[in-house]
């Protein structure tokens, strides 16, 4: 199976339950396909296999001397990524979307390609409890604007034969459908608060529209704050397959880097049985 873990804004806890869940199973790989910071690493602790994998996009490269400036390629880019200066066609790759179709509706046919580096791919594995994690993060280039297609090549290191976790960015915006689209199942990470509610009905409203079957996690669970989330998901008829507490120890081995797995052994158990939840709800 391929589950992506997702939340609707950063710092609710998507990473610590990826990674918690991750050390919990068997025959698992592990993508962070958060490539803007990516973080699982600290947690995960890999021994990097050494050299990392270029990523790269395309962008237009016009040939100006055989440009008649007609304007059909401006007109039709969505992303505003090219510009007439002068007699000059200006691309500016930092927003073009590497659609290539201003190459396809060129008239003249002047519009060519080339490369550009979005960032970079690197591998390892971890070791836990004598069990192997298969473990990639993409790095995105600083001042790129789409991480779309660095996590598209980082996806096609995909192993099919083990339990794939993905890592998503937070948010519900391109990169996070991107890494979610194609999974068998989606987490949703929230927290018990207003903000945490908000963001959720976000996230739902992304995995309804992928159509993937998706569950929710609440971290930071508290008896007396967890019901704005479990009125909504009962409301919706949402499963919550587990809720991490509001806990000092945990909030202290995260602040140490420790998934709180490896100190807590009885969440093992825990993470476990949320496969079980998850293959009964995709049966």
């Amino acid at each position: 199976m391929k589950i992506t873990v997702m939340s609707g804004k950063g710092g609710t806890g998507k990473t610590t339950a990826a990674t918690n869940m991750a050390l919990s199973l068997k025959n698992v790989q592990f993508l962070d396909a958060d490539v803007e910071e990516p973080n699982a690493s600290i947690f995960l602790k890999p021994e990097f296999f050494g050299n990392s994998e270029k990523a790269w996009r395309n962008i237009p490269d016009i040939e100006q001397n055989k440009c008649s400036g007609c304007r059909s390629c401006i007109e039709f880019c969505e992303y505003n990524a090219l510009a007439r200066l002068g007699e000059k066609i200006i691309v500016y790759p930092e927003v073009c979307s590497s659609c290539g179709g201003c190459k396809i509706i060129c008239p003249e046919n002047v519009i060519k390609v080339k490369k550009r580096q979005v960032g970079e791919i690197t591998g390892g594995r971890s070791t836990f409890n004598s069990r192997s994690i298969d473990f990639w993060q993409g790095k995105l280039t600083v001042g790129e604007a789409s991480a779309v297609p660095l996590i598209a090549q980082l996806k096609k290191k995909i192993n099919k034969n083990k339990m794939v976790i993905i890592d998503a960015p937070p948010g519900a915006t391109c990169p996070t459908i991107e890494s979610a689209s194609d999974s068998d199942f989606i987490i949703l990470v929230t927290e018990p608060t207003p903000f945490g509610l908000h963001d959720l009905k976000i996230a739902v409203e992304l995995a309804q529209k992928l159509g993937n079957p998706y569950g929710v996690i609440i971290n930071r669970s508290q008896p007396k704050a967890d019901n704005i989330i479990e009125d909504f998901c009962r409301d919706k008829q949402i499963d919550i397959l587990l809720k991490i507490p509001f806990s000092r120890e945990i909030a202290e081995l995260y602040s140490r880097g420790i998934p709180f797995i490896t100190e807590m052994k009885d969440w093992q158990d825990k993470f476990q049985q949320i496969m079980v939840d998850i293959k009964e709800i995709t049966a």
